[in-house]
């Protein structure tokens, strides 16, 4: 049990030397944590940092596979990869993915999606350049969850990471007036949240929520863009959430 934690502690703060450790020391690449593959437990973690495809990579390199060749290019942001698969195996890039994921719903996405989501820059100029809808919309349930299109889920990502490829979308044409029913953030974890009637720039400033740990100064440098784009001008800032909490 020891050696699980270990590799979960180690896929946390995404450290390639600690997984490393624990797969000597006996954790196993493949046995289910709790129900799940631990390489499913990787992708679906909080964090988001330019050790991921190393992380990713270490479990790969011991024989574990993603089980979905297009998922596993655009999350090792593997733009020439992606590139043989959509010459080489006529991969649909309109297909749609599952991935659980610790904020944004992950639930029938596209790879642009996916791209979005953990800043997979060098992938989603590949998907778009070869006519991947910078609007696709995510599936939508019984209950009217869903129907996001990319640019939701890199508008308040943690340590604001996925900000390039936000001004990549907003730059290939991201339409900012869409507006979404409900979306769930943090689906299956303890900060589960339904957030309702959302368009990318007030699902940006829900960075303010408290579940979301977001830093206010990211947040409002994102809304600054996104309003000024979408609007022509950079939105007057009146509020600070919690001034009067501040001594």
């Amino acid at each position: 049990m020891s050696f699980e934690a270990d590799l979960l502690g180690a896929f946390e703060v995404h450290s390639p030397d600690g997984i490393r450790e624990a797969l000597s020391a006996g954790a196993s690449p493949t046995e289910p944590i709790k129900g799940k593959r631990p390489v499913d437990c990787l992708i679906e973690g909080y964090l988001r940092s330019s050790k991921f495809d190393e992380c990713l990579q270490i479990l790969l390199d011991a024989g574990v596979s993603v089980g979905d060749p297009l998922l596993q290019a655009v999350l090792m942001d593997d733009d020439e990869g992606l590139r043989r698969l959509l010459k080489e195996s006529n991969w649909d890039i309109k297909r749609k993915t599952s991935p659980l994921c610790a904020f944004t719903s992950c639930r029938g996405v596209s790879a642009l999606h996916i791209c979005a989501e953990f800043n997979s820059l060098r992938c989603a100029s590949v998907l778009l350049d070869a006519g991947a809808d910078v609007n696709a919309r995510a599936d939508v349930d019984g209950n009217g969850l869903g129907g996001q299109t990319p640019i939701f889920h890199a508008v308040n990502s943690i340590f604001n990471y996925c900000r390039p490829v936000m001004e990549l979308l907003v730059d290939r044409g991201a339409g900012l007036e869409i507006r979404v029913k409900c979306l769930l953030w943090g689906e299956s974890f303890d900060w589960e949240t339904a957030i309702f009637d959302v368009t990318p720039i007030s699902y940006a400033q829900c960075g303010l929520y408290k579940q979301f740990h977001r830093d206010e100064g990211d947040v409002y440098s994102n809304i600054a863009f996104l309003h000024e784009t979408r609007y022509g001008s950079a939105p007057t800032l009146r509020n600070v959430p919690n001034k009067y909490l501040r001594g």
